[in-house]
Parts: structure tokens; C-alpha cells; sequence
């Protein structure tokens, strides 16, 4: 069980160092990252296709990658907006990590590019563990995943810049508890805005990518309360390959007594 701790806590380390370094080579090239995270049909290709249409047409230089397992359906649509897009299939990876960004951006990323949004597999668990490299780390829910979805994924909110939330044209129909769902958000990450969002009616458009022009101008980023140090309580979930290629997935406890 030890070596299967030191294996995990091993996988972690040397992504974060890889991570480190791309957020050297990036922020030298000009060029600002924003991770966005969200479970599967939250909204969040809808939500970056405004994004991105909002750059094109306000002169900024930005490029999207977008992960999922299979098929290139969220690169389509995302080239629409006319901007740089480039899709990568993980064949069955459920997250990306910082060395598979790195190799995936080489030869590929154009010269001048002010942003680069990177659109997470859709998880909430396994890419919270992951450092891409990014300046900024947004995790998206919309308004039908229920209030206590920050509870339920307390790395993936936790770890969190910001927080957004999505469909929200719809959230009176679904009943949804905006007081409590801000109350968890808190609970999880003191502090973190949120911000309110809809693809269809236009709600908050812009907002993200504002939010990101002014991290890579400089501004202050939110820092979570678990991302302040090794003794923050939580769990780093992590994967490595057995055998064979075998997927292997397990948990690394962070004890909150340890230092």
C-alpha cells in the first residue's frame, strides 16, 4: 500500500513540475491559460463558443483545445467562432495532464496568442488533480446538476479561481436553490466568485472571458484555501498504468494534521 501512495504522490509531483515549467514557457510567450472543468453536458462547450466569438470579434488573440474521449463534435463547433481550435482525443484517458498539453500545443499554438483555453474531459474528479500550467482555473456546474454539486466534488470547487455557473435561463424551471448552491461554493472555497451564466439568453456573456484578460494583465488571482499548502485537507486522486497498460486509478489522503 505504501509503494501504491509513493506511486500516486510520484505521478502528482512530477506533473506539477511539468506544469511549472509550461507556465514559465507560456507566460514568456505572452500567453495566459484557463482550464475549465465541468461534468459532461454541463454547458461548457456552449459556454466557450461564446467566448471565443466574443474574442473574435473584440480583436483578441485566443485559441481553444478541447479533450474528450472520442469524436472531434466540440472542435466543430468551437471553430465556428473562427478562432484557432484544436481537438485532441484521449482514447479512453479520463483527464489531461501538463506534459500531453505540452505536446499537443508544439507546433501548433500560434505566435501572439493571448489566451489559451483549454477545455477539460468531462470529469469532476480525475482533471481536479491535474495542473495544466494554467493562470486561471474555472469549474463550471449549471443549474440542473443540483445545489450540492460543490459538495460532492470538493477538489474540483475547491481548487477553483473561479466558479461558474451555467443555464441559468432555465433555473427557476428546475427549481434551483441559487442561495444554497453560493453557500456550498464558500464552504468548499472561501471566497471564489461565482459567476451566473446562459448560452441562450445571454446572461453573463463575456464575463469569462474578461475575467481572463485581467489574470493575464496581471490582476490578482483568488488563491483556494486547499491550493495554500501541503497540510490542506482533501483527497489527490491520481492514475497510473499497471501492468499491460492496465488503467489503474487511486487516492492519495492529504492528512489536514500533516506537514
Amino acid at each position: 500500500m505504501c509503494r501504491a501512495v509513493d506511486l500516486q504522490q510520484a505521478v502528482l509531483a512530477k506533473n506539477d513540475d511539468s506544469a511549472r515549467a509550461l507556465r514559465t514557457e507560456l507566460a514568456a510567450r505572452g500567453t495566459t491559460v484557463v482550464n475549465l472543468l465541468s461534468s459532461p453536458g454541463s454547458g461548457k462547450t456552449a459556454l466557450l463558443e461564446t467566448e471565443l466569438g466574443h474574442a473574435r470579434r473584440r480583436g483578441v488573440p485566443v485559441a481553444a483545445l478541447t479533450a474528450d474521449l472520442a469524436t472531434e463534435n466540440d472542435a466543430v463547433r468551437l471553430a465556428r467562432s473562427g478562432v484557432p481550435v484544436k481537438q485532441v482525443c484521449t482514447d479512453g484517458l479520463c483527464h489531461l495532464e501538463a506534459d500531453m498539453l505540452r505536446g499537443h500545443l508544439a507546433g501548433w499554438l500560434p505566435e501572439g496568442t493571448r489566451l489559451l483555453f483549454v477545455e477539460n474531459v468531462g470529469n469532476l474528479v480525475c482533471p481536479a488533480s491535474y495542473d495544466l500550467g494554467e493562470s486561471l482555473r474555472v469549474a463550471l456546474a449549471s443549474v440542473t446538476e443540483g445545489e450540492d454539486k460543490p459538495l460532492k466534488y470538493p477538489t474540483a470547487f475547491g481548487l477553483a479561481n473561479l466558479v461558474v455557473v451555467t443555464k441559468n435561463d432555465i433555473a427557476a424551471a428546475v427549481s434551483f436553490d441559487r442561495t444554497a448552491f453560493l453557500a456550498n461554493v464558500q464552504q468548499v472555497n472561501p471566497g471564489v466568485e461565482v459567476v451566473f451564466t446562459s448560452a441562450r439568453s445571454g446572461e453573463g456573456s463575456g464575463a469569462l472571458l474578461d475575467r481572463a484578460l485581467a489574470v493575464h494583465d496581471g490582476a490578482v488571482v483568488h488563491q483556494p484555501v486547499l491550493a495554500r499548502g501541503q497540510d490542506a485537507p482533501g483527497h489527490a486522486h491520481t492514475h497510473t498504468h499497471g501492468e499491460g497498460g492496465a488503467h489503474v486509478h487511486g487516492h492519495a489522503h492529504v492528512d489536514e494534521h500533516a506537514h
